[in-house]
């Protein structure tokens, strides 16, 4: 199949996804591949054979006609596939063990730091309030988990582990040792009766935009030590209705939001989000891309691809993940 050129496109200028850093790995990582970071005015768009990128914008990739393959450095595929130029060739999506570990991390500290009353304990850290509150037990609160793909479920598991009751939902019927699993429009209901903090990892998709909003809070169950039930949104920014969430978190709908995603991103300087007290807020790094581990993945991926090989974690357009 040749050896074609890497073109490397990441839409960032946050440390943790500079391009120059992304460029260096995988000119460690691809000897005797010519790896290019775009824009490149030198480049023939001709040589380009593959593309590893991140929030490319629509158009961007239109004028490699030779493109075999593209490679998304992130979880979520969703600027992607709202490209209706984007050439039609598969597209892969990361999945490597230190992401999933990662994103496990995000989930079980933020589910353990409202099991542990966090908010309230630093609070009483600032009036230097000596006032500790009753402390139930992992088994007395039910967590659901919205999205039992890779991150999901290993997820569930973690939490599974501490103790906690665990319930999963996702699109298709999925099955997890020692962990009710609902799924489809049919058993969405049900889930949410159950769950009294709801981890949301869902991909983003037609389907499920807006999917966090004031109908989905209602459902949850109030039944818990917690009293409100909590969200976890580590997903999509897209997957949740802001005002909805602000207006369920002032009339007490909702107890408390750990968010590490939004919908504008930079989170805007206005928002409320920013010094909201029952919010725990993040800069869209629940997990954070090792390029080392992206790197070697992608350039394994070539290697086999080249050689005749499958390509692995293809995504389904249909699907949109």
């Amino acid at each position: 199949m040749g050896n074609g050129t890497l073109a490397i496109l990441v839409n960032s200028a946050m440390q943790n996804w500079l391009p120059s850093r992304w460029k260096a790995r995988f000119d460690a990582e691809c000897p005797g591949r010519r790896v290019v970071l775009l824009p490149d005015g030198a480049l023939d768009p001709a040589d380009v054979h593959y593309a590893a990128v991140w929030k490319p914008r629509p158009g961007e990739l239109a004028a490699f006609r030779n493109l075999r393959v593209i490679f998304n450095l992130g979880a979520g595929v969703d600027a992607l596939m709202a490209d209706r130029s984007l050439p039609d060739v598969p597209l892969v999506r990361v999945s490597v063990g230190d992401l999933t570990d990662r994103m496990t991390e995000y989930v079980v500290l933020h589910v353990l730091m409202h099991h542990r009353q966090e908010l309230y304990l630093r609070e009483s850290q600032r009036a230097k309030r000596w006032e500790p509150k009753y402390q139930w037990a992992a088994s007395a609160l039910t967590v659901g988990i919205m999205g039992l793909g890779t991150l999901g479920a290993a997820s569930a598991r973690a939490l599974r582990a501490l103790g906690f009751r665990v319930v999963g939902w996702s699109r298709s019927a999925k099955q997890i040792d020692g962990i009710a699993c609902f799924h489809g429009a049919d058993g969405l209901d049900a889930f949410l009766r159950q769950s009294n903090i709801l981890v949301c990892l869902l991909p983003l998709t037609p389907d499920t935009q807006h999917v966090l909003n004031r109908d989905v809070f209602a459902k949850l169950n109030r039944d818990s030590p917690l009293g409100a039930p909590v969200i976890v949104n580590a997903g999509r920014g897209a997957l949740q209705n802001e005002p909805d969430i602000l207006r369920a978190l002032d009339d007490g709908t909702l107890g408390a939001a750990s968010l590490d995603v939004f919908e504008t991103e930079p989170l805007p300087q206005d928002s409320p989000f920013w010094s909201h007290p029952k919010v725990v807020l993040t800069p869209h790094n629940a997990a954070d891309t090792d390029a080392d581990e992206i790197s070697k993945y992608v350039a394994a991926q070539i290697t086999r691809f080249e050689s005749g090989g499958a390509l692995e974690n293809v995504v389904d357009r249909t699907r949109g993940y």
